[in-house]
């Protein structure tokens, strides 16, 4: 009989990389290097079952399951409250980011004179509802992204409400929201976050941040289908937002179809009109619910490194990097550009070899979501021209 201290010593068995974990969750992967989750993301696979499961009901049964469909609204709305630590009453649910930003511009109470803050680095989902204000008497201020939190303290002082992305659609610079949140707090100045580049991919508490009002569509970095988003909105600042886009589902006994009471519902579904987008509904929330089970905490570094790559990567081979990456200010984008190659040809180029990214502005975006390897990142560098 061997002696147990003549046995070898077991081989220490290494925990897989979280991308080769679920790399089999998405298909992509066998065909493609999907860089380009700030555009449009492949679905995850239990996003593509959960819609297969409702169309084909839907073709073989019609709404013979509407009970399932309601169901899956309310359970979209409380994975949404799960993912940003909010409550599943405070969460509407809206087409996109720009509907649900709208909402916010549209109904708000304003008063001419009033103020609200934005930044000049913004996709125009979350500039031109606030510009649109300017003709009922509201000022806008305009700040940089990159300018220091004093400067967007004095700027709020008398300001009203403060609109930001989570994270910028082109430079990736990943905001401090709890630090503004705090500003905004202080000031008593509404506080509203354009969450889509950043959502699903790093962590984010609206009570901590002391966030009035969030919109997010599903199709970026929540891994869903487009068309299909949410929209958080605190209940002090509902009491201020008129629901200006008004159908049957605003009010509160929207069932009763016979009813002329127009009592708004008293959560965020006051600001659902009409039909909702059910296949959406169930893709969506099947995609949060599959990066729940993940962990957004788990994601975001694995995020935050394959950008550091890709920066680190074309700096070496000569292209310039939009932007300023720090580990407080990084996240999952990175675009980069180079003199005398035009950015749309580099991304033609790319697409040959099968690596998918984005042509904006003159710079070639990048967006790797946690599913992507480090050995897929490496092949788009080598692959740059």
């Amino acid at each position: 009989m061997i002696e147990e201290m003549d046995q070898p010593a077991a081989t220490q068995t290494l925990t897989p990389a979280l991308w080769e974990q679920y790399q089999a969750e998405f298909p992509v992967r066998e065909r493609l290097i999907y860089l380009n989750h700030a555009g449009v993301t492949p679905l995850c696979r239990a996003a593509a079952a959960a819609m297969k499961k409702l169309t084909n009901d839907a073709l073989e049964f019609g709404s013979l399951h509407y009970d399932e469909w309601m169901a899956a609204y309310d359970g979209l709305r409380g994975a949404a409250a799960r993912l940003i630590a909010s409550a599943p009453e405070d969460i509407a649910i809206v087409k996109n980011t720009s509907e649900g930003l709208a909402t916010i511009a549209m109904g708000f109470d304003w008063k001419p004179g009033d103020k609200v803050v934005v930044f000049e680095e913004e996709f125009p989902a979350n500039y031109y509802p606030w510009k649109r204000l300017e003709e009922k008497g509201v000022r806008l201020e305009c700040l940089s992204i990159y300018d220091p939190l004093e400067k967007v303290d004095v700027a709020c002082r008398d300001a009203r409400l403060l609109s930001i992305s989570f994270v910028q659609y082109l430079n990736g610079y990943r905001a401090d929201l709890e630090a503004i949140g705090e500003i905004c707090r202080r000031h008593g100045c509404f506080f509203v976050v354009d969450a889509i580049q950043g959502l699903g991919a790093f962590p984010l508490d609206a009570s901590k941040a002391g966030i009035h009002a969030l919109a997010s569509d599903g199709h970026k970095w929540m891994l869903g289908p487009e068309g299909c988003g949410i929209l958080y909105i605190h209940p002090e600042l509902r009491e201020r937002v008129e629901a200006v886009e008004f159908g049957y589902t605003n009010v509160a006994r929207y069932s009763d179809y016979g009813t002329r009471d127009m009592t708004l519902r008293p959560d965020a579904g006051r600001y659902e009109c009409g039909t909702l987008n059910t296949v959406g509904c169930f893709g969506l929330k099947a995609a949060i619910e599959f990066l729940l089970e993940v962990g957004v905490e788990r994601v975001a570094p694995a995020v935050q490194a394959l950008g550091d790559r890709i920066a680190d990567g074309a700096r070496r081979k000569g292209y310039e990097v939009l932007g300023r990456r720090t580990p407080g200010t990084g996240a999952g984008i990175v675009s980069f550009r180079k003199a005398g190659i035009e950015s749309h040809t580099i991304v033609r180029h790319l697409k040959e070899h099968g690596i998918v990214t984005a042509n904006r502005s003159g710079w070639v975006r990048t967006a790797p979501h946690f599913y992507i390897s480090t050995e897929d990142i490496d092949a788009m560098l080598k692959a740059l021209p």
